[in-house]
This record gives structure tokens, C-alpha cells and sequence, in this order.
């Protein structure tokens, strides 16, 4: 008996015990602890997230192409929401009762949360409703930057940015919230999380009239955001606006690489689009007007287009042709107007015959590639045509062709080299031959390249035997500190010596070649390049130049495609000595050349400008003025005027 009494005794101890604890800690913090005290006198605790700004991109002088401008986002917590008629807020904010119901909406699901209900609003309205938010309660302002483009160039590279979706909340394990910005595309996306930055808290207390009444806990709980890292890009701001400039009006690009580097310089797709139209109310329908244009605004050609590199591909085979040891700088082919063998015939250009390794680039004759093609592939040191194709494509692979190079960009495009897969589909296995694929020998029939390899393949022979990744960001800038990006070396395995005689024929392309129209204008700045005609099933040719200068220690390598433009002496060319030249000359306006810059830019071409060499200035600029009926326009072509 005794025993039940201690323990039911035991137990009403330990249940007064456990009361007083309780009850003491309530009157502490109700009555001594000061943050409840707060809570006593204000109805609200208000968490807001603090977005930091986006870190800004410069370009390689240190130029401006992204920064930062305030604007103001209409917040809303639907839990807190009292609004007695919601007639006044929509007349304030401009908008029907329809769309206020839609957004409400949309913003309940998040009923505790705060999310953007209207973003970027005027100045203006801003102003009115900071002094009746007493009257929508729910409802507040939260600043933050949208970005700014002071020249409205690079959108391809730079890209956008826009409100995250659900898949990239899921993506981020909720570092997002709804409202946040991400990089849709370009730099923007490549490196949001190094230019996003880190967002901050911020704890307010609000009144009844939804007004703020200061910091909570005198900020001991808020944590300021975090500024992006700023972005200094490899581009040349002046480059890149003359290069646009230049394809205004064209579909094409132009890929302007430093060979030491990889370095990009200048990268353009054309046509473009400005980058403020992907900001702001506008922005949806700006975007669904851009995702429409039959023009593909939006398609970066630079990096993700694949053409056939028509003639350009005649120095790789040059380059493989020595290395494999099938020719020499003297060995020399006759062309009785193209390579002829039984049934089959490739055409060529009128040229003299026989031709050298040096004068075979120079002319660019198609004969004398068929002949070093079907030596490479019918090697007697294989056995099979599928290990002497195996062999000639593992040779290509190496110039970064027909491979993704790995640019600090997304969509690149890896380009097409066909295997002998294919070709077992198409002939039958073990029933084709190097006859059967001849047309690879020019750059013609299965291979596509991008834009971007073909610059950087003119980048690894100005180097004579090495290129570095091609990139776009050269440091980054974290707390005024600067970090280099580091970037690989590609070696190619043909011996340096072999570079000679591809390079002294590249340098007689623009002077006595098949560029010889404009090329002699540009010659202080010796020039090496080579011309392509790409031959385009659906419609007119490609026009294709790539070069690099000068010819020693070279500081540009540069590739230009123009659709349906024709000979690459017509169009591409003379874009490419233009851009040259005014990254060489840093930016001078040269008299003598304007006459050229004026035609690329009209976007039309003349045959007899083309044909006559012999025309003096004013009875150029009659014909640039249109006084004289001889204008083509940019699709037609002159066959007669060389590649």
C-alpha cells in the first residue's frame, strides 16, 4: 500500500514539475524575451528574399556588353491577401479583372509564399502604390536588375535570361523559387551560376495597414545577397559590331579566332535580333514573334549550322596528303577540265595544266584533290577500303572537325563525317570504293562542318600544327579578384614542316588565286586564306572563305559563310579581308578599301567590278551608286570570275 502511495506521489511531482517548467519559460518569453514582445505589437513577420545582381560581361577591353538596370516586381502573399475591391488595383496596374483572377491564381500556389505577380512595373506605378499598399494588403514591391545591352550586339552569345519553371526549381533542389531569373541561352546560361550570385534574407515586421515597421531582431537573422562574378569575355566589342555590320541584311556568320589563344574575337549568325526584346512585359510576345520568323533569328549559325566546306576542305586534304606521304610539294597533276575516270567526271574551273601541290591550292583545282584522295584511301598499306577510310577520317578528326570542340556555348553542333556504315547502306557492304565518295575529296556530297570548325581549323594552320579550345570567357572577376580560365592544347600529329607549302599557297590565294578580285587591296596585311563554293542541294551555292593574318606570328583566323551567296570570291572573301583588316588596322578607315565595304554592305555584288580589273575608283562608285544598270543581287552568281 505503502509502495502505491510513493509512486502515485512520485507522479503528481513530476507532473507539477513539468508544469512549472513549462509555465516559467512562458512567462520569460512572453514577459522578459524582448522578439515576442515584438510579435505582441506587430502582426506580421515578413521573410523577403534579397536578389543580388546578375554580374555584369565585359568584353576584352574591358567594355560593357551586359549590365544591370532597377526595375520593380509586384510581389504578392496570397495567404495575407485583404483586398476589399479589387477594381482600384487593376486600374492602377492596368490590367482586366480576367487577367488579375489568372495571376491570382497562378500565385496561390505558392499561398504562403512570396511570389512575382506582375513583374517589372513602371516607375510610375511604382510610386502610387507605395503610398496606398494600406489598401492591398498582401501585396508588396521588391526590387531587382533586369539586364541592359548599351550596344544591342552579340545576342547569340550573350543570350537571356527569364523566370525559372518548375523543372528548373526541380533541377536546382530549390535554390530557385518561383519569380527567380535563369539563363535561358548563351553566356547567360553557360555561367548562371557564376554571374547569378547568392540571394539574400531579409526579415521585416509589418502593421495591420501591411506597412513596414522596421527590421526584425535588428537584422540578426537577414544575410545580404551576394553580387555575380563579372565575365570578361575574349570578344572585341568594335570587331563584333563591324563584322554585324557587314552580314546586315545576309544569312550567314563570321568566326573571328586569336590562333595563340582560341581566343573568340568576333562571332556572328545572321540574322540576328536585339537582346532587349527578351526582357520586360514584351518579352513572350517577342519571343513566340522571333520562334516564328521563317528567318530563324533565334538559330545560332556560328556554332550549330553545317555546311559542306566545299574547296575551303582542299587544305586538310593538302595537310593528309603529305602527312600520309601520297605527295610531295612537287608532285604535280594535269586537270583536262576535271577528273575524269570512266563514267564519272568532276568538273573544274578553267586553270593552267599540270599544276604543283602550291599552285593546286592556289587555283584550287578539284582534279588534283581526287587524285591525293583516292592515294590516301587506296594506300596499299590497307587491306580494305573501311581501313583506309577509317584512316583518312581518324586524319580529319584531328583538325577539330567533325567534332564537338567544346565551346563555352550551348547547342554546338558536331558537324557531319559519314562513317562506312553509311555507305554499306547506301552501296552495300564491301560493294563501294573511293570512286563512289570522290566528291569528300573537295568538300562536297556527306561532310558538313560548322561555321566554328572551319575558323578554327584556319586557327591550327596559322599555328602550323596546334589549336587551343576556342572560348568565349577569359576570366572571371570574383571580390575584385581576377581568375584566368584554362583551356587545352590540341596537337596535330603532321610534322610542322609540312605547313610550308599550305601556307605559301594560301598566301598567293587573295594576290594571284582565285580571291585576286579583292585580295590585292588587302595586301599589307598578307593574307592567307582560301576559297569555297558549297554546293547546296536546296537552292544556290554557299559562298566560303577562311583565312588567317598576317602570315607570320598570325593575330586573326578567321571563317565566313554566306548562304546562297555563290563563289566564295564574291562574298565571303571580301568579308573576310574587310574584318581583317579592321582588327589589324584597329579600326581605321582605309579610302582605298571603303568602295569594298560599301558593296558587301548594299548586299549586292557586280560583275563588272568582278570581271574588269582594270576600272578606276570613280567608275567604281558610279556602279556602287547604281548610275550604271549592273547589279546583282546577292543570290546570283558569276561562274566565270573564279571560285
Amino acid at each position: 500500500m505503502n509502495v502505491h502511495k510513493s509512486r502515485h506521489r512520485v507522479i503528481i511531482f513530476f507532473i507539477v514539475f513539468v508544469g512549472v517548467v513549462f509555465f516559467s519559460r512562458l512567462i520569460i518569453l512572453q514577459v522578459f524575451t524582448e522578439k515576442y514582445k515584438q510579435f505582441a505589437e506587430n502582426n506580421v513577420l515578413s521573410r523577403k528574399i534579397i536578389k543580388p545582381p546578375r554580374g555584369l560581361i565585359y568584353d576584352r577591353n574591358g567594355k560593357i556588353l551586359v549590365s544591370n538596370e532597377a526595375i520593380y516586381d509586384l510581389m504578392i502573399v496570397p495567404a495575407q491577401l485583404k483586398l476589399d475591391d479589387e477594381t482600384e488595383l487593376c486600374r492602377i496596374l492596368e490590367i482586366t479583372k480576367k487577367d488579375y483572377q489568372e495571376r491570382l491564381v497562378k500565385a496561390k500556389q505558392f499561398y504562403h509564399k512570396p511570389t512575382v505577380f506582375i513583374s517589372n512595373i513602371p516607375l510610375k506605378t511604382y510610386g502610387v502604390l507605395q503610398e496606398r499598399f494600406y489598401e492591398f494588403k498582401g501585396f508588396f514591391v521588391q526590387p531587382q536588375s533586369i539586364r541592359k545591352y548599351p550596344h544591342n550586339t552579340a545576342a547569340h552569345v550573350l543570350g537571356y535570361i527569364g523566370e525559372v519553371n518548375r523543372e528548373d526549381i526541380d533541377a536546382s533542389e530549390n535554390y530557385y523559387k518561383q519569380g527567380h531569373n535563369i539563363g535561358k541561352s548563351g553566356l547567360e546560361k553557360v555561367y548562371e551560376k557564376d554571374l547569378r550570385g547568392v540571394y539574400g534574407e531579409k526579415y521585416v515586421l509589418m502593421d495591420v495597414y501591411n506597412t513596414e515597421q522596421g527590421s526584425y531582431l535588428n537584422g540578426e537573422l537577414d544575410r545580404p545577397a551576394v553580387i555575380g562574378k563579372n565575365l570578361i569575355s575574349s570578344l572585341n566589342l568594335e570587331l563584333q559590331l563591324y563584322a554585324e555590320l557587314l552580314l546586315k541584311g545576309k544569312k550567314g556568320s563570321v568566326v573571328a579566332i586569336e590562333p595563340e589563344t582560341g581566343e573568340i574575337l568576333a562571332i556572328v549568325s545572321s540574322p540576328a535580333y536585339d537582346p532587349s526584346m527578351l526582357y520586360g512585359r514584351e518579352r513572350s510576345a517577342n519571343y513566340n514573334s522571333l520562334v516564328s520568323d521563317p528567318d530563324k533569328p533565334l538559330f545560332n549559325r556560328a556554332i550549330t549550322a553545317m555546311y559542306p566546306p566545299g574547296s575551303t576542305f582542299k587544305v586538310a586534304m593538302a595537310l593528309i596528303g603529305l602527312k600520309e606521304g601520297v605527295i610531295s610539294p612537287s608532285t604535280a597533276y594535269g586537270c583536262p577540265g576535271g577528273y575524269i575516270i570512266g563514267n564519272l567526271r568532276i568538273g573544274c574551273h578553267n586553270h593552267s595544266s599540270p599544276l604543283n601541290l602550291q599552285q593546286s591550292l592556289t587555283q584550287s583545282c578539284n582534279a588534283y584533290y581526287c587524285h591525293v584522295f583516292r592515294n590516301v584511301i587506296d594506300l596499299n598499306k590497307f587491306a580494305t577500303i573501311y581501313e583506309g577510310y577509317d584512316n583518312w577520317k581518324t586524319d580529319v578528326l584531328e583538325f577539330g572537325m567533325g567534332k564537338k570542340l567544346g565551346i563555352d556555348l550551348f547547342n554546338e553542333a558536331k558537324g557531319i563525317l559519314p562513317s562506312t556504315k553509311r555507305y554499306d547502306n547506301i552501296y552495300g557492304e564491301n560493294r563501294w570504293k573511293s570512286t563512289n565518295i570522290l566528291s569528300l575529296a573537295i568538300g562536297q556530297a556527306e561532310i558538313s562542318l560548322t561555321p566554328l570548325q572551319l575558323a578554327n581549323f584556319s586557327a591550327a594552320v596559322a599555328n602550323r600544327g596546334y589549336y587551343y579550345t576556342p572560348h568565349i570567357v577569359k576570366t572571371y572577376v570574383d571580390n575584385g579578384k581576377y581568375y584566368r580560365k584554362i583551356y587545352d592544347k590540341h596537337l596535330i600529329d603532321i610534322d610542322s614542316a609540312n605547313y610550308k607549302t599550305i601556307i605559301d599557297a594560301m598566301a598567293d590565294v587573295p594576290n594571284i588565286g582565285t580571291a585576286i578580285r579583292y585580295g590585292p587591296y588587302f595586301k599589307e596585311y598578307q593574307i592567307c586564306g582560301k576559297t569555297g563554293t558549297a554546293q547546296n542541294p536546296h537552292g544556290d551555292d554557299h559562298s566560303v572563305f577562311i583565312s588567317f593574318a598576317p602570315k607570320n606570328n598570325p593575330k586573326i583566323a578567321i571563317a565566313v559563310v554566306i548562304e546562297n551567296a555563290g563563289q566564295g570570291a564574291h562574298w565571303a572573301a571580301p568579308i573576310c579581308f574587310l574584318v581583317t583588316e579592321h582588327y589589324l588596322s584597329q579600326g581605321k578607315q582605309n579610302e582605298k578599301t571603303k568602295w569594298i565595304q560599301d558593296i558587301m554592305v548594299k548586299g549586292v555584288y557586280h560583275p563588272i567590278i568582278i570581271k574588269n580589273k582594270d576600272l578606276d575608283e570613280e567608275d567604281i562608285e558610279e556602279i556602287i551608286n547604281g548610275d550604271i544598270e549592273t547589279e546583282t543581287t546577292i543570290t546570283e552568281t558569276n561562274k566565270d570570275a573564279g571560285e
